[in-house]
């Protein structure tokens, strides 16, 4: 009977220990995430997405932009709104893997609902597999619970006053560099696809699954990359889009249509785009989401008269920007 009460008393004391720390990180991760979102500049410059579009007024987002770097340098929701109206963000992250944009987008949708969730597809293509995989998938789940791991190195710029500032959008970044794609086409037709691992299509089916339930449309898009693109990806991307009804726009099959002129429109050498070549794809991009969706024309509507004082300030950054590019 002795050996019981030890043992029962031993197991209170771990469940105790578990739910104060428990406690502690939620809390601790509370305060955090509301001391960032007072000031972003507090945190490094690949979480600052995830905090920005919980600063968005409830229900104002009408389309949401995941993925990686290709997204944020491609997509520029002040250039759609002084274009369309309708109003967009870019939740991307430098290196984004799929299990982040799926985060991402649940975090969006606790405020948001956006009726078009378009995801840049070259998250679908960084490998999860094995111990590996499971171990980032695992780790993403605990910074979404408790984001004072995300977070964590937020000490450095209230200890010491550093500050991560940056130009930022709407999750859009201006990039005037001009570094010249060189190589030949990269699009050769061929019969060959890509492998999309399994971990990967059971996130991608997550997201489309919550996309369903929150009444939002999942739009696939490949953005011109020669580093990161080539027939078999496109290949892949088209069967899985026809096999579960999705649909797909693959723009590097359309950089004559867009107009993309790899000796001016290109950041690094044929990776991501600069601010002309993400103008070039903005433009298609909006019209298509204008075409295809029920989206509204909030121009004249007081409400957003925000998204119009910002768009007015990003078109005078970006003029500037262009007259910077062309003497390069």
């Amino acid at each position: 009977m002795q050996d019981f009460r030890k043992k029962v008393k031993k197991r209170c004391r771990s469940i105790l220990f578990f739910l104060l720390l428990l406690f502690l990180l939620s809390g601790t991760s509370k305060g955090i995430t509301e001391l960032s979102k007072r000031d972003d500049n507090l945190i490094q410059s690949r979480n600052k997405s995830i905090i920005k579009i919980q600063k968005e007024p409830e229900d104002t987002i009408d389309v949401l932009f995941l993925g990686d770097s290709l997204a944020y340098t491609s997509f520029s929701p002040m250039q759609m709104w002084s274009d369309h109206g309708f109003t967009s963000f870019v939740g991307s992250q430098a290196g984004q893997k799929i299990q982040e944009s799926y985060s991402m987008l649940r975090t969006a949708l606790e405020k948001q609902n956006p009726k078009v969730v378009v995801l840049e597809t070259n998250v679908l293509f960084r490998e999860m597999k094995g111990f590996d995989g499971i171990r980032d998938v695992l780790a993403e789940k605990g910074t979404y619970y408790f984001p004072v791991f995300r977070f964590h190195d937020i000490w450095k710029p209230l200890l010491m006053g550093t500050q991560y500032k940056e130009e930022n959008f709407k999750g859009f970044m201006i990039r005037d560099i001009v570094s010249p794609y060189e190589g030949k086409d990269y699009m050769q037709e061929n019969k060959e696809k890509h492998p999309i691992s399994n971990l990967v299509q059971e996130y991608l089916q997550e997201i489309q699954n919550l996309c369903s339930e929150h009444g939002a449309s999942l739009l696939l898009v490949s953005t011109p990359s020669p580093v990161n693109y080539n027939y078999k990806k496109y290949n892949a991307l088209k069967e899985y889009g026809q096999e579960n009804q999705l649909a797909y726009v693959d723009l590097n099959l359309k950089t004559e249509e867009l107009g993309i002129d790899w000796k001016l429109d290109s950041l690094d050498k044929g990776d991501h785009l600069n601010l002309t070549g993400a103008m070039k794809v903005t433009a298609y991009i909006g019209n298509y989401l204008k075409n295809h969706y029920p989206l509204t024309d909030h121009r004249e509507d007081s409400r957003y008269n925000a998204w119009e004082k910002e768009a007015s300030q990003y078109r005078e950054k970006a003029e500037k920007k262009m007259e910077v590019m062309k003497k390069k």
